[in-house]
């Protein structure tokens, strides 16, 4: 399966990304289920199956697909199913 993600999904995850290395240049951002939700942690490295985005230190779980979205007010990071439409922005 594969993640697509959003132009600011992406940034979420940039953001989270240079924030957890400033504390370890090795940290990465790994996407993993829990229950029918999708989490971001931080991990020291990727998991044997797991899957690397398009965007430096971030990996994916085996096994997820869909669209990486954000919605508000706070950033959620939202996995809907393939083919969605993002979220609309204002």
């Amino acid at each position: 399966m594969s993640v697509e993600t959003t132009d600011l999904a992406k940034e979420v995850l940039r953001r989270s990304v240079a924030a957890a290395r400033r504390f370890n240049p090795e940290a990465t951002i790994r996407l993993v289920r829990r229950g029918s939700a999708v989490e971001p942690v931080l991990a020291e490295r990727a998991e044997p199956g797991d899957e690397r985005l398009d965007l430096e230190g971030v990996v994916v779980e085996s096994g997820i697909g869909g669209l990486l979205d954000v919605e508000p007010p706070h950033d959620r990071l939202v996995l809907k199913p393939p083919g969605s439409a993002p979220n609309p922005r204002e």
